[in-house]
């Protein structure tokens, strides 16, 4: 059986026009060529909008985990002010406060023979009921080393 076009098409048809039952490469083309496009744009879509979380990686813990719940909380609102707000945040850099207070803290257990392991409530009472007691003043002694 020859293939006929209809008398009323012109003689020289373009090569996306298939006859039926036939694949049509230009469809197929046109669709994996959108999907590739669909998923390059969004990956580009989430790369920049982890930027603040990326950069917040270099500030301390509770400064990362504000800025990812502003990330978080900007893309499922679609809010851009929550976006910016974690951007800004990102790239200040607060000082760390929490580490010297926690040395302090550290070397004043050990100055009143406080265990280090013991947290909260618990440092709080002392290990032997004896050293609850106050101890003698150290004595006074000369600048040779003698006691006065």
């Amino acid at each position: 059986m020859a293939e006929e076009i209809h008398p009323a098409a012109i003689e020289h048809l373009p090569i996306f026009i298939t006859p039926p039952g036939q694949t049509d490469y230009l469809f197929v083309a046109i669709a994996i060529f959108l999907l590739l496009a669909v998923l390059a744009v969004g990956n580009l879509y989430f790369q920049l909008h982890a930027l603040p979380e990326r950069r917040a990686h270099r500030t301390n813990k509770v400064q990362m985990e504000i800025v990812a719940v502003l990330a978080l909380i900007s893309l499922f609102t679609h809010n851009h002010i929550f976006w910016i707000a974690g951007l800004l945040l990102a790239f200040v850099q607060f000082p760390d406060f929490s580490t010297p207070l926690y040395s302090i803290a550290q070397s004043l257990g050990k100055l009143s023979g406080r265990t280090a392991e013991m947290t909260g409530d618990d440092a709080l009472i002392p290990e032997d009921p004896g050293d609850a007691v106050a101890t003698q003043p150290p004595t006074k002694t000369s600048a040779h080393g003698e006691d006065i």
